[in-house]
């Protein structure tokens, strides 16, 4: 095909760069890698092709497959295109997570693969309370063995190998043949370990299908059954394009290459392996490689051109990654000047280097003029439990903060019991709905009687809901414990919203009438001592429920779909709460008034002006549990490149480990950039003269401040410091102390700005940036 100019054609490609027009005027029959460094604006060209191939190769929007990891990344793609292409077609594109279109096509194309379309997804903490009940035979005999196994390593055991595609009989035949090739004559406990796993696995498989429901690993699973076997529940597709390509697993990997095969290599993946710190969760790296060979000529453009961070921050990030040489050689060029060396410090102990960034965070907002603000601010951490001593030290200095990734929306106590009941009138099937809903308000149903009830509902072959239905109906004989009168309001509960359902009401109208029905404000007032937000959380999910939008457009589908599974108003919405990704439900309540504490891997795909990365140690980076060092390496190398403007990273000669203090050395991927790369990194503390705040300020795009205002509030810093130095201890002298190492980070202009006012003896006021 011949292009016609596309400067002419299209105006959203003249704002691209060189390797950026490429990718997108990549020709859409042949297949393409775009390997995007970080900042490199891997979204704006995702979105700019997906737009080229509707305006200009004329490729129905419909006909178009893009999958994401995360429904806010989808949502944040679905933006940009409305604004390229219109709403109207943007709508038609079928994009959204890998597990949002399975479960979609799922409902669908169910009797293809033998499941029954109202399934319920189950969570992964109703999939823990499935492999406890399942574990419990098997208490003993570990005991014996002096083995423990837990419900969630059990799961996780599971879940690795679903991500390998690999079925229970599988996953206990291979077992079954490594016991076997390496027989040893010594007490092996993983052999027991696995043959313990293999049993519940299978038991875990037919509980699920008898509640008629997927976990998260089976959609995919199922998916990639469906979409090899179903050639109609892929005919629609002419184009597949897929984001963060290096955290797919193995399963992923067969979803886009079935998915793709009506368009015999029509495939855009966009991936940066420097940034593959997923190895924990099955994510395979290997797979670009893999595309290479199974897609036959792949060709590789790189996008190398970082909008985010200056010259020093790259510079020392690229230092620290490329140790590994291993990896494609890539390197990132900046749009923005040099700017500030990145800073490492070392400090006598935890203590000292929390003390350190609480203050260092209020000397920056002060010496910026109010240009940083607390938002702009985060502390990465290898691991959480890291984040004890620092937020002492924020809190200390009255610094706000606020933990990413914190309990999700979605796994609140309240929200859970909500769904529940829906769950049940959408899937009569779905016992872990069941088994929370019953004594939701507390009806003195006992753990025994539940038991008992789902005990008939197996030897009857009926849902257990069926049995309670039967039994308050008086078609069945009461158990005993009798519970026919205590389950009377929780029959009429569901038949009353079944009703409704029926008759079409939505997710909004379900939800208020349920909350009237089981009277769960004043449910919440007697049983929950902060009852106000709690209630407050079941008005946003209400809110949630009236906006609720189809992640993947299934329109016209296929005529031979199953109609009985049609997608209802109230399936949809449990579908979007069931499948609601990682960090896409983060409260933003005052977020940006806030210092962010989150963990390194929670913050892939985020970024600060300020990043600030604490116990660059040894046993930290590389954690010392780790059995991929290489994939530690880009994992500080992520955590790095988050940074805008201003990048820290701190060690310690000694911290406390489980109550023992323990000695600790530099991180090895810090000490060999340095060792190759002098001057990556400065032991002082930025200054901030006015170039440098110039710099700050044009990568934020932001007005500078103007040097009065910073004089004005690194001296209330200063005053405040020293007051604070002298109510923590009367007789020392906070001029010498505080205020002089306060001095040392500051320029010329602040020191005697600083000693003017505090030997004019200024009174501090309450500082606030």
């Amino acid at each position: 095909m011949t292009l016609i100019n596309p400067q002419h054609s299209h105006s959203f490609l003249n704002s691209l760069n060189k390797a950026q027009l490429k990718a997108v005027l990549h020709e859409p029959a042949a297949p393409l890698q775009i390997l995007a460094g970080p900042g490199s604006g891997k979204t704006k060209v995702l979105t700019s092709r997906i737009a080229y191939l509707i305006l200009h190769h004329l490729i129905p929007p419909s006909s178009i497959c893009a999958v994401t990891f995360t429904n806010k990344a989808a949502t944040e793609m679905r933006e940009r295109l409305c604004k390229l292409i219109g709403k109207q077609r943007t709508s038609e594109v079928r994009m959204g997570t890998f597990h949002a279109l399975c479960a979609l096509f799922l409902r669908k194309f169910s009797r293809v693969v033998g499941i029954e379309g109202n399934f319920t997804v189950c969570d992964y903490d109703e999939s823990k309370k499935i492999i406890a009940g399942l574990l419990k035979p098997y208490k003993d005999f570990l005991a014996s063995k002096d083995i423990s196994l837990k419900d969630g390593t059990v799961l996780s055991y599971i879940s690795r190998a679903k991500a390998k595609g690999m079925a229970a009989k599988e996953f206990i035949a291979e077992h079954k043949k490594a016991t076997k090739d390496h027989r040893s004559s010594d007490f092996d406990p993983q052999d027991d370990i696995q043959r313990v796993v293999g049993n519940i696995y299978q038991d875990y498989e037919k509980a699920l299908r008898r509640s008629n429901s997927l976990d998260f690993d089976d959609l995919l699973l199922f998916g990639v059954k469906l979409f090899n076997e179903h050639p109609p529940a892929t005919s629609w597709c002419r184009h597949v394009l897929v984001d963060e390509f290096q955290d797919t697993n193995v399963t992923q990997y067969e979803l886009m290459r079935a998915i793709a095969a009506p368009t015999k290599g029509c495939v855009t993946v966009v991936g940066d392996p420097d940034q593959s710190i997923y190895g924990w969760r099955s994510a395979e790296v290997g797979n670009l490689a893999k595309m290479r060979k199974d897609f036959g000529g792949t060709e590789q453009i790189f996008l190398e051109e970082n909008y985010r961070s200056t010259g020093a921050i790259l510079k020392a990030s690229l230092a620290i990654v490329s140790q590994d040489k291993s990896r494609i050689p890539k390197t990132l060029l900046t749009s923005h000047p040099l700017g500030t060396i990145p800073v490492l410090r070392s400090f006598p102990s935890e203590q000292a280097e929390a003390n350190f960034i609480a203050v260092e965070i209020k000397r920056l907002v002060a010496s910026m003029g109010g240009v940083l603000r607390w938002g702009d601010f985060a502390i990465l951490l290898r691991f959480s439990a890291l984040s004890r001593a620092i937020e002492s030290a924020l809190q200390k200095e009255a610094i706000p903060s606020a933990v990413l990734g914190g309990h999700k929306f979605f796994e609140r106590q309240e929200i859970k019991d909500i769904l529940a009941y829906l769950q049940l009138v959408d899937n009569p099937s779905f016992v872990p709905a069941l088994t929370r809903a019953i004594n939701i308000p507390s009806r003195g149903i006992g753990e025994k009687s539940i038991e008992a009830l789902i005990a008939r509902a197996d030897k009857t072959k009926m849902s257990p809901l069926d049995v309670i239905e039967r039994i308050y109906d008086s078609h069945q004989p009461d158990i005993k414990p009798a519970v026919k009168h205590k389950v009377g309001p929780f029959v009429k509960t569901v038949r009353a919203l079944r009703k409704l359902a029926t008759e079409g009401a939505s997710p909004p109208d379900l939800i208020q009438r349920l909350l009237t029905l089981i009277q769960y404000e004043d449910h919440l007032k007697k049983t929950q001592p902060e009852w106000e937000s709690r209630w407050e959380n079941v008005q946003e999910l209400i809110t949630f429920a009236s906006e609720v939008e189809h992640d993947v457009n299934l329109v016209d589908v296929d005529p031979s779909a199953d109609p009985s599974s049609s997608d209802t108003p109230l399936r949809l919405f449990l579908q979007a709460s069931m499948l609601s990704s990682e960090g896409d439900n983060q409260s933003e309540e005052d977020s940006k008034e806030k210092v962010t504490i989150s963990t390194c891997h929670a913050a892939k795909g985020l970024e600060w002006p300020v990043v600030i990365i604490p116990a660059v140690e040894q046993g930290t980076f590389p954690f010392y549990r780790t059995d991929d060092v290489q994939e530690e390496r880009r994992l500080l190398y992520v955590a790095c490149t988050r940074a805008q403007t201003l990048l820290y990273l701190s060690h310690v000669s000694k911290r406390k480990v489980g109550g023992e203090t323990k000695t600790k050395e530099i991180s090895e991927f810090v000490a060999a950039a340095t060792k190759e790369h002098s001057g990556i990194f400065t032991l002082r503390t930025p200054q901030l003269p006015p170039p440098e705040r110039a710099v700050v300020a044009r990568v934020l795009g932001r007005p500078e401040a103007p040097e009065a205002e910073v004089l004005r509030r690194v001296a209330e810093l200063c005053v405040w410091l020293s007051v604070e130095a002298t109510w923590a201890d009367p007789s020392s002298q906070p001029q010498n102390n505080a205020l002089s190492r306060l001095r040392g980070r500051c320029g010329r202009s602040e020191r005697s700005f600083i000693s003017s006012c505090v030997g004019n003896g200024r009174q501090a006021p309450i500082f606030s940036p």
